[in-house]
């Protein structure tokens, strides 16, 4: 089928659900005039579907998720798309799968080439994606999604590294770890050793490689004091945004923290009960878990800045607190938490539902007060201060947050 055929029928499909969820429920809203606006989205549904249903409207094309004028091999379709194909095993809805699978079509070509991807580059980022390939590849048996996990897989054998064995964000950002990329590739990592990988000496050392990577980031970017973990490293301590003394960064960022959470319950998911190293994730979760509950304000939600809430342009945000919902919520849901932080999860949902989240007169759902972007170095320089981080793009829907939102309404079956 054609990416255009595709994308044809998904709409198709897409509109059937719709229409068939208002038979069931009203679906009208009156309006002072006596007119009347047909909602696209069914108010019946639970929040995890109305968001996803609301991505589709917003990005027919999932190539497109990210705000994109064309498409890109990029991390946050594979965030958003993984939660999507969650949503299909759970509702059965062909919507759901179809659009996972546009995407999958429209960057793999035959030959299973990714197309936007530099292998040459070797950044992180690009790993994440490579989940939906996972998703895929056991039910279509298509050779070139094979081929195109194979080429991810041998970017993480030939990652640089520093010194004592942590993954580079990217080429560019030489001997440095930023709590993102534990995310961007664990999880892949972990899950290709586990149903690709035959040689058992091969397959345990990714695991080995895999739990390092927590137990280096704990060692160079955890505050003792405060139990929170800096966004990055850097092992040369030569950017101009690294402590002279320690190379880490100057902020806890609530994204990156989020990025880290969730790489450590996904993890978890596909590490063997027997390696050695699965009670010492559980037990940085737990330390993690402490850290950022003390940190969560009143409302549920938590800052942009986790530990600076009382300062002047630091703001609730959306993208960080989505993902500490999801990550307590499945962390208690899993045993890999007590069950008391599902209360945590409950609140910060509340949180999002009451303060963050609209709906509009069709039913299309947003989420709001989303930070669009933050890293650190590059060109222009970030240098991340306090100033740098509050000032980037708060924007609405940004995928970063409606992926893990939709995930946290899934593990709270919200």
């Amino acid at each position: 089928m054609t990416l255009k055929k595709t994308f044809f029928s998904l709409t198709l499909v897409t509109c059937l659900v719709s229409f068939s969820c208002k038979d069931k429920s009203n679906t009208t809203e009156t309006t002072s005039e006596n007119t009347t606006t047909e909602l696209l989205i069914s108010e019946d549904l639970k929040w995890s579907e109305r968001m996803m249903l609301s991505e589709i409207e917003r990005f027919p094309d999932p190539t497109l998720l990210d705000f994109r004028e064309k498409p890109k091999w990029s991390y946050t379709p594979g965030l958003v798309l993984s939660a999507c194909a969650k949503l299909y095993e759970k509702t059965g809805n062909q919507t759901y799968y179809d659009y996972v699978y546009a995407y999958a079509d429209a960057m793999i070509d035959s030959t299973g080439t990714i197309k936007t991807y530099k292998l040459s580059n070797q950044n992180l980022d690009m790993i994440k994606s490579g989940d939906v390939l996972l998703y895929l590849y056991p039910k279509t048996k298509e050779e070139r999604f094979l081929t195109a996990m194979e080429t991810l897989n041998s970017q993480m054998e030939s990652q640089p590294k520093t010194s004592d064995g942590g993954y580079w964000h990217k080429k560019i950002y030489p001997y440095q770890m930023w709590l993102d990329g534990l995310y961007m590739a664990e999880p892949f990592h972990t899950k290709y050793a586990r149903d690709y990988i035959e040689d058992e000496a091969a397959k345990q050392k990714i695991y080995d490689d895999v739990v390092l990577q927590f137990d280096l980031i704990q060692k160079h970017s955890r505050d003792e004091k405060s139990g929170l973990l800096y966004h990055g490293w850097d092992e040369s301590k030569e950017q101009r945004w690294a402590n002279k003394d320690t190379g880490n960064s100057q902020h806890f960022w609530s994204r990156g923290m989020g990025w880290y959470g969730m790489a450590m319950v996904d993890v978890l998911d596909v590490l063997p009960e027997n390696h050695p190293g699965r009670a010492r994730i559980i037990e940085y979760l737990n330390q993690y878990a402490e850290a950022v509950t003390k940190v969560q304000h009143d409302s549920g939600l938590w800052y942009q800045v986790l530990d600076q809430g009382d300062r002047e342009g630091n703001y609730l945000e959306a993208t960080g607190t989505a993902m500490f919902t999801y990550t307590f919520a499945k962390g208690a849901n899993k045993g890999y938490l007590p069950k008391s932080y599902l209360n945590v999860a409950k609140k910060g949902y509340k949180g999002l539902i009451d303060n963050l989240i609209s709906v509009d007169e069709k039913g299309i759902v947003s989420l709001n007060k989303c930070c669009g972007v933050a890293g650190l170095g590059g060109n222009p320089y970030r240098d991340g201060s306090f100033d740098y981080y509050v000032n980037e793009i708060i924007r609405s829907n940004d995928p970063k947050g409606t992926g893990p939102f939709i995930l946290a309404s899934m593990e709270l079956n919200q």
